[in-house]
């Protein structure tokens, strides 16, 4: 069993740490009970907690003494602050509505012992311990996770440790939105400089599914942070702008790496502070570059890890487009597709890889390289403005992947347009080097590989709105399929045409219940 723990003799300041490290860590149906005599800490720390989750330091958060129940609407979910502390038993608890509260928010509650029925067996507890030996400033705080809460407060402690041992403890720590992984992030800001945590604990492979091989191994998807820091040494090296990082522990999966800000290609396109066709433009320039520096077969970290950059291969092509087959079609349609459709499906996709992997394949593809993870530096120059983020996953492949990536983004609308410009600008600049470029074979690879990506695409997203209980994902839903339309369009894709227009109609193009506005 892990011991409790313990944070000694803390003051104030160590209470502003802990809250923010909770609010991190916290998540809707979260309860959080704060046990302690009157003036222990109990209230500061909620305050802090709520704070950080409204990241706004000065917000008034009031103590809800004689309003027993005061419930704040943060950018990621509510948040209710209790105090029982005036309460005579669990039914007056009830009557202000505690289990809805915890049903559709988290919950921070003073006095838990006046409800004690009512907590789930799964929570926080936080134990104010006075101790007449120490400063009347100074509590020993004893954190608890009860139930599935335990592994999770551990995985706080391994980060407090860290941030401890890297110098960063004494930062403001704040929640960042990242992507639709498992990963999470946090900016620390101190004295004025800032870094980033990744918080990325190694993933356990999933179950075998293909030749004895689990999903991750066969797409080729990193399952620790050693490969992303070995492809941002490389990208860096070669002269582009990927974080640097500051300090590692490889074996817990935690990285503090150079903060690039705020300005994510999306977030500046949503906001009106930069030019759409600029952004996309400068990233432009950042394959044309990279088309013409081919990927290493291998990258070594200074500990002397060795990271062999993978192919794109048929396989990892392969299992991609079948997400619209395992995830989609059920959503869609309520059950799996039968064996016949799904194998002539596969027959009609294994013809175009066909076609695709003849076609030279050495080239890096960073494989997510769009606005979530694109970001802009005016303050640098040249090709170093565009900030490249998540590339742990980056294989050795054609080029015209991540061109499809960038020019049918899909969490950001790329006009026709403007898609058709740029690939065009990047055609140009290309054969302006090599003058073998056959901007055929690379047109047709390029619908391809877009075709590709826009399928795997509508699997994940199904799947990420079912697992989540959200609609985000699935508002950009209809923009993938007028991407997949313009991309099957290409006279050498008319069979796969065919396929979706008969399978996917109009009227079967939008999943059913839900609201994609």
């Amino acid at each position: 069993m892990t011991a409790p723990w313990i944070y000694a003799r803390a003051r104030e300041s160590d209470v502003r740490h802990l809250a923010e490290l909770l609010a991190f860590a916290l998540k809707p149906g979260d309860v959080i009970a704060l046990r302690g005599d009157l003036g222990a800490g109990k209230s500061t720390l909620a305050r802090a907690l709520i704070r950080a989750l409204l990241s706004d330091e000065t917000a008034e958060v009031p103590s809800p003494t004689f309003s027993l129940v005061q419930t704040y609407t943060t950018p990621r979910f509510p948040v209710s602050h209790l105090d029982l502390y005036r309460l005579g038993n669990a039914d007056e608890a009830r009557e202000l509505g505690l289990e809805e509260l915890i049903s559709t928010g988290a919950a921070l509650i003073e006095w838990p012992d006046r409800a004690e029925e009512l907590l789930p067996e799964d929570r926080i507890e936080i134990h104010f311990e006075e101790d007449p030996t120490l400063d009347p400033s100074e509590r020993n705080i004893k954190i608890e996770g009860l139930g599935t809460a335990q592994p999770r407060v551990e995985r706080l402690r391994v980060i407090d440790r860290f941030l401890h041992q890297t110098g960063w403890a004494d930062g403001q720590f704040s929640y960042l939105q990242g992507d639709a992984s498992a990963r999470r992030f946090a900016r620390i800001v101190r004295n004025g400089s800032s870094v980033v945590l990744m918080d990325a604990p190694r993933q356990p492979d999933g179950p075998p599914i293909r030749d004895g091989k689990p999903y991750s191994r066969i797409a080729h998807l990193a399952e620790d942070l050693r490969p992303w820091a070995a492809i941002t040494n490389a990208l860096r090296a070669a002269g582009l702008s990927s974080p640097e990082v500051i300090a590692q522990d490889f074996d817990a999966g935690l990285l503090l790496v150079e903060d690039f800000g705020d300005e994510a290609f999306g977030h500046a396109v949503a906001q009106g502070t930069a030019d759409q066709e600029e952004l996309w433009r400068a990233a432009v320039d950042v394959l044309v570059f990279l088309r013409g520096h081919p990927a290493p077969d291998v990258i070594t970290l200074d500990d002397g890890y060795t990271h062999k950059l993978p192919s794109f291969d048929r396989a990892a092509l392969q299992i991609e487009i079948e997400l619209l087959l395992d995830w989609y079609w059920p959503a869609l349609y309520g059950k799996p597709p039968n064996d016949a459709v799904r194998t002539e499906y596969i027959r009609l996709w294994n013809t175009v890889f066909d076609a695709i992997l003849k076609q030279p394949s050495t080239a890096w593809v960073l494989r997510d390289f769009h606005s979530p993870n694109l970001m802009w530096l005016p303050q640098r120059t040249g090709l170093q403005r565009v900030g490249i983020l998540d590339c742990q996953d980056a294989v050795k492949g054609h080029p015209a992947y991540d061109l499809a990536s960038l020019l049918q983004d899909a969490r950001v609308d790329v006009p026709e347009a403007l898609e058709q410009k740029l690939f065009d600008y990047y055609c140009s600049a290309v054969a302006a080097r090599d003058p073998a470029f056959n901007r055929d074979d690379f047109t047709f690879a390029y619908a391809a590989l877009c075709a590709q990506r826009n399928t795997k695409v509508l699997g994940i997203f199904a799947r990420l709105s079912q697992r989540d209980g959200k609609n985000g994902y699935l508002r950009h839903i209809p923009r993938i399929w007028r991407y997949l339309d313009r991309d099957l369009a290409h006279a050498e894709l008319g069979p796969l045409k065919t396929w979706y227009d008969l399978n996917f109609p109009a009227e079967h193009r939008v999943l059913p219940g839900v609201d994609q506005a």
